[in-house]
This record gives C-alpha cells, structure tokens and sequence, in this order.
C-alpha cells in the first residue's frame, strides 16, 4: 500500500470546474456575479469528472429570470437509463431580485452581454463565475496580447535581474 503523506491530505483540491478563456479575450469584462445552476442528479456527476465546456455558453434574461444556454455538460457513460441527457439543455442561473435588476438595466440601457466566465465548487455547491461584459474591436483584443507580452517579459528581465543578485 502507498503511503499518503499529511501534506496532501491537508491540500484542497482545486475548486475549479470550468474556465472559459476565450470570453476574456473577446469581451471586456465590467461586473462579476456569482450565480448558482439548477443541475440535475447526473449533471452533478459529469461536473465532479470535468466534462463541461463553456466555449458558446451565453446567458440572457428572459421574463425576469437568467438562463444559461449552450453550456455543454457531457453526460456519463454510467448516467442512469431512465433519464434522458440532454448536454446542452437551458439550466436556469440562480441570482437575487436586485442582482437581476443590475443586470437587466445593463443590458437593455447600456448594450451589454452576459457571459459565462468560469464553474466551480463553493461549500459543496455549484456556482458560476457571470460577467456583464462588452464586445472588443479587433485593435482591442491586439492590444491586450501586446500588453500581456510585455507583462509576461518585464517578468522575465526581473528574475534575471533577481538571479544575478
């Protein structure tokens, strides 16, 4: 038998279901909401194995409730016979009345979008990462490359310089 060292019994795992990185690289993000998902049973187990892709998930507002379309979540094999599996049906978002007033007002006045930023695990229940964003230019989204670039080698120069020290 191997033996588990106390360390990684004491190591959370990562809370992180999902990411979706493109939305950061096409949208500028204004506000944050974390919303919870109404999931069904194997819904839940699809999540605990990672077989969700949030790539062409959107969400909008429809008759003062959010929904969340076109989220993939891949059923089991051993997902139970008598349910069928939908993997992209619409799941209802979870959000307070004022939360979705906010978001409303936003996206009738100002032209915003919501996006499905990211999925994952808080106190044993499912929530999602819900950014009111708006579209980028093309400029835009090369701007932001050219300013990650230069982050990523103000980096580099400073562990050198830091090595050298």
């Amino acid at each position: 038998m191997a033996k588990t060292s106390r360390k990684d019994k004491d190591k959370p795992a990562s809370a992180t279901i999902a990411l979706n990185k493109r939305a950061r690289h096409e949208y500028h993000i204004d506000d944050h909401y974390e919303a919870g998902i109404e999931l069904q049973g194997w819904e839940v187990k699809s999540l605990r194995a990672g077989r969700v892709n949030l790539g062409d998930a959107y969400a909008i507002v429809k008759g003062g409730e959010v929904f969340l379309f076109g989220a993939s979540i891949v059923p089991l094999i051993s997902a139970s016979t008598h349910v069928v599996a939908e993997d992209r049906r619409t799941r209802k978002l979870l959000l307070h009345r004022a939360e979705i007033d906010k978001i409303i007002g936003a996206i009738e006045r100002k032209g915003y979008t919501l996006v499905p930023l990211a999925m994952y695990w808080k106190h044993n229940r499912v929530k999602l990462d819900l950014g009111v964003a708006r579209g980028k230019q093309e400029h835009d989204k090369r701007d932001s490359e050219r300013e990650r670039d230069w982050n990523r080698e103000k980096q580099r120069v400073m562990r050198a310089k830091n090595r050298q020290a």
